[in-house]
């Protein structure tokens, strides 16, 4: 390989590890999910544990992110702090509704999930994971971030997909994700009726950026007897108003780095 080729590869196996969050992945899973062989997989893991990125936990022999993963994603924090933004959210909405609460975000045509808020309602569901992935459309959040697109972004969307949709989602045909698409455009909000995982419900809202652009979204996941229709509109309600609040606090943060570019400018 060449180097570029082994850096690219090394970044991709990273990436892997990172979706597997706190559950850790075994060498197996990875060459796998990867499509690479096992000594080069084992020697670019080896790789990244020397520079801290990735670490093996000794008992189970799963690989993690490695301190020096968090140190990094601790400085990109400071710059791209919509975790932080939301977390007031989540919990706000985890606390009324007793369900779990998730933030979702755009990764080029997939949705993940970067953050779970659990519920203190004693039956869970457990469908949606920190770090998993799923193409858009599948899922209340990445339903209604696909929802959020333009109709030649949708459509973009679906054809990258297309394979892994039919391959995965039996149940979820283009056709059906589009049909979807305007019911959430209609109602204002996402709804996943256990299409996934069986009596496993969710609601979505996207939010933005001040410019427009697509932030991200905020969903809610219960059983589906705590999903029932009137309880929908009680749900959407909560997360519409933590949608616009967390809109609010993204233009105050983007008028406040604005102002403080200026005021360099000014300066020089």
């Amino acid at each position: 390989m060449s180097g570029a080729q082994s850096v690219d590869r090394a970044l991709a196996l990273l990436s892997t590890v990172g979706r597997h969050a706190g559950r850790g992945v075994s060498l197996s899973a990875l060459v796998d999910e990867s499509g690479l062989n096992k000594p080069t997989v084992r020697r670019l893991l080896l790789a990244l544990i020397r520079g801290g990125l990735v670490e093996q936990e000794e008992k189970s022999r799963l690989y993690f992110l490695g301190e020096e993963a968090y140190v990094l994603g601790t400085l990109a924090s400071r710059r791209f702090g919509l975790l932080e933004i939301c977390r007031g959210s989540l919990s706000r909405l985890s606390a009324k509704t007793e369900d779990t609460s998730f933030l979702s975000v755009r990764r080029d045509m997939l949705s993940l999930c970067l953050y779970r808020e659990e519920g203190t309602y004693p039956i869970r569901t457990h469908a949606l994971q920190m770090g998993f992935e799923h193409p858009l459309g599948i899922g209340a959040g990445s339903l209604a971030m696909l929802a959020a697109l333009r109709d030649e972004d949708v459509e973009e969307a679906l054809a990258v997909n297309r394979d892994i949709i039919l391959e995965r989602y039996a149940n979820l045909p283009p056709d059906r994700i589009r049909a979807a698409v305007t019911q959430t455009r209609e109602r204002g909000y996402s709804l996943n009726p256990g299409l996934i995982v069986a009596n496993s419900w969710g609601l979505g809202v996207a939010f933005h950026f001040p410019d427009g652009r697509l932030a991200g979204a905020l969903s809610i996941a219960a059983i589906d007897s705590r999903m029932q229709e009137e309880r929908q509109t009680e749900l959407a309600g909560y997360l519409r108003q933590e949608a616009t609040r967390v809109e609010e606090k993204l233009a105050a943060m983007f008028s406040a780095r604005r102002g403080a570019a200026d005021k360099s400018q000014s300066r020089r």
